[in-house]
């Protein structure tokens, strides 16, 4: 895979475990700055590592690291994080959305402030955080905005019965839709990227089943490198897409996709939003949205 992120800093939101961890310890491979955006500031009982543990992690694997107590649903917290980034590290070069919030209980039992919650932190979110990196962005060499959300599919079998998620998590690709075509005159790429398959994080093995559906995923590594294939692209020529993990790697000569498997010897499962599989070893399964 070519290209390095060294001497970038990258802006991560919900980076203190999982995919978000994942693509800033990638970058901090290169030798990247990395600012650790999360509310996670002590240990959850259901949900480990913290903006601390992930900071020492970034540091191990050859990065700078800036933890920061952030809640992206307020927008004096998000100013203040990335006036801090640019503070410590000089600049801000890239910015990941990747903080969401997921519920996916139908209309009768959700409750509003559920609702709320999805809604302020994946659509208004990744709204605000590229509102307030973009001065900053404008001044980099190659800026890039990534967005962790689907591509878009008005099918009505994705928003039943989970309307709530699925509107809330459009609203995070509708901000990619609207401005790579708003930033392309001053040479911002923004794009999406979604994962073909479950990836076995703490919330997903919460969420859909523990360990036996964890068993059916793909590490984040995969969706981490595939993050990096497209934050070394130019930005002037790689903006306005909705990239799925595989495809990107596909992209970088990348085609066995077994060594992310969890456990090799069994498929993997097809991710929301997506109708088909793209690679070898993946099924649709009982959790899959849209049946």
């Amino acid at each position: 895979m070519s290209g390095s992120l060294a001497g970038k800093t990258l802006f991560i939101t919900g980076a203190s475990r999982g995919i978000g961890l994942a693509i800033g310890l990638r970058a901090a491979r290169d030798g990247a700055n990395v600012a650790i955006v999360a509310k996670s500031a002590t240990p959850h009982p259901k949900l480990p590592g913290t903006i601390y543990t992930a900071a020492e992690e970034i540091e191990a694997a050859g990065g700078k690291a800036l933890p920061i107590v952030c809640d992206i649903r307020y927008d004096e917290q998000v100013a203040g994080a990335v006036e801090a980034t640019v503070r410590e590290f000089g600049s801000l070069d890239i910015l990941v959305n990747n903080a969401s919030a997921i519920d996916l209980r139908g209309i009768e039992a959700l409750d509003m402030k559920r609702y709320d919650l999805m809604h302020q932190i994946n659509g208004r979110g990744a709204y605000l955080c590229s509102k307030l990196a973009l001065p900053h962005l404008k001044k980099a060499d190659n800026p890039h905005i990534l967005t962790l959300s689907p591509p878009l599919d008005l099918n009505p079998k994705w928003f039943a019965p989970n309307l709530a998620y699925t509107t809330a998590k459009y609203g995070m690709s509708l901000v990619t839709l609207g401005l790579a075509r708003e930033l392309a005159p001053a040479g911002v790429a923004v794009n999406s990227l979604w994962p073909e398959t479950a990836i076995a994080t703490a919330a997903v093995g919460n969420l859909l089943g523990g360990e036996a559906v964890l068993r059916h995923a793909r590490k984040p590594e995969i969706v981490a490198d595939a993050a990096h294939a497209i934050l070394t692209r130019q930005a002037r020529g790689c903006t306005g897409n909705f990239f799925i993990d595989v495809v990107a790697l596909r992209e970088e000569g990348i085609t066995d996709f077994k060594p992310y498997s969890v456990d090799p010897t069994i498929d993997a499962i097809l991710d929301f939003f997506l109708e088909t599989p793209l690679s070898e070893g993946v099924t649709k399964s009982a959790f899959h949205l849209g049946g």
